[in-house]
């Protein structure tokens, strides 16, 4: 589109025009994308940005760079929620080619894939899954009944999905106004999944809101375990039954994450980190090989000492 096609729209005054093709965020954003800045957390990410437009407020136009143009409103946040509908990919393809299936596959009942999709060979799709348009399934992938895969996923080889999981559902995007209106931020990435990754029933893999979220080679997931949108999870990590990854937390390789533990947004956990269960990682880890424990967290001997002597406490203030 045109950008000043989508400002027009958004009440946004605009006196430069170019091709937009969509949007990104202010490190990944190239000169053809929109990006934004809400946070002044990332006035660094703004001043060295290659977008070739930002929504920003009054306060923050002066930082914008001058190859970018500044779209200034009041709330950046809810004009990227409205125009990321301008970008959002068509919910079923009804034009495209018939999909490609390799050799030695076994295709069961009741299966539905969709337009542009390529599987590869000796796959085996069980009864009542649904593979979306435009998936790209790899070599020995094994599917399990009334598995989801929504469009655009890839799949790499020798990946394992139990029965009830959805991959690439909409991450969990709103922007609200001073009124309490909710307003969808569409969706606009994917999920790509690397090899040799087995991942357990009804687990959900949202797709990310620009880009995408990804499973490194390796990953072992349980059942029941949510990754948010824009997630990276590294080569090798495992993480364990109702684990909860809030959208942007990057695992670096071999991170261990125990039951019910879970992190908040836009952080980064160390390689060969352990989070002990219903551990909540509230803040960046940097050290590897360490393991942390409970809420707020703390390293693991130490919670242990901390909860003997609140034990060696309540034993006292019995006697």
């Amino acid at each position: 589109m045109k950008l000043q096609e989508i400002t027009k729209d958004l009440n946004i005054t605009c006196d430069f025009d170019i091709e937009v093709f969509g949007l990104n965020t202010l490190k990944d954003a190239s000169a053809n994308q929109i990006s934004f800045l809400e946070n002044t957390k990332y006035i660094q990410d703004l001043k060295d940005t290659k977008a070739g437009a930002v929504f920003v407020n009054e306060e923050l136009k002066n930082e914008v760079p001058k190859d970018t143009i500044a779209l200034v409103c009041q709330n950046p946040y809810i004009a990227l929620a409205m125009a990321s509908k301008y970008f959002a990919m068509a919910i079923v393809e009804i034009d495209g080619n018939n999909p490609i299936v390799g050799e030695k596959c076994t295709i069961m009942e009741n299966v539905s894939i969709g337009k542009n999709t390529i599987i590869g060979q000796n796959c085996i799709i069980m009864a009542g899954a649904f593979i979306g348009d435009n998936v790209t399934l790899g070599d020995n992938v094994l599917i399990y009944p009334n598995v989801v895969i929504y469009r655009d996923c890839v799949v790499g080889n020798d990946v394992i999905i139990h029965a009830g999981t959805v991959i690439g559902s909409d991450g969990f995007g709103f922007a609200h106004t001073k009124d309490g209106k909710y307003i969808k931020i569409y969706q606009n990435g994917n999920v790509v999944i690397g090899d040799d990754v087995e991942i357990g029933s009804n687990c959900s893999i949202d797709r990310a809101a620009f880009s995408s979220t990804i499973i490194k080679n390796g990953v072992r997931i349980d059942n029941l375990v949510h990754i948010a949108h824009n997630c990276i999870i590294g080569q090798g990590s495992i993480l364990v039954g109702q684990v909860g990854l809030a959208g942007s937390t990057i695992l670096d390789e071999y991170v261990v994450m125990a039951g019910q533990s879970g992190a908040t947004g836009h952080l980064r956990i160390a390689p060969f980190t352990t989070v002990s269960a219903r551990c909540g990682v509230s803040k960046t880890i940097t050290e590897p090989k360490k393991q942390w424990a409970g809420f707020p967290m703390m390293e693991h001997k130490s919670w242990l000492k901390l909860n003997g002597k609140l034990s060696r406490l309540l034993k006292k203030d019995n006697k």
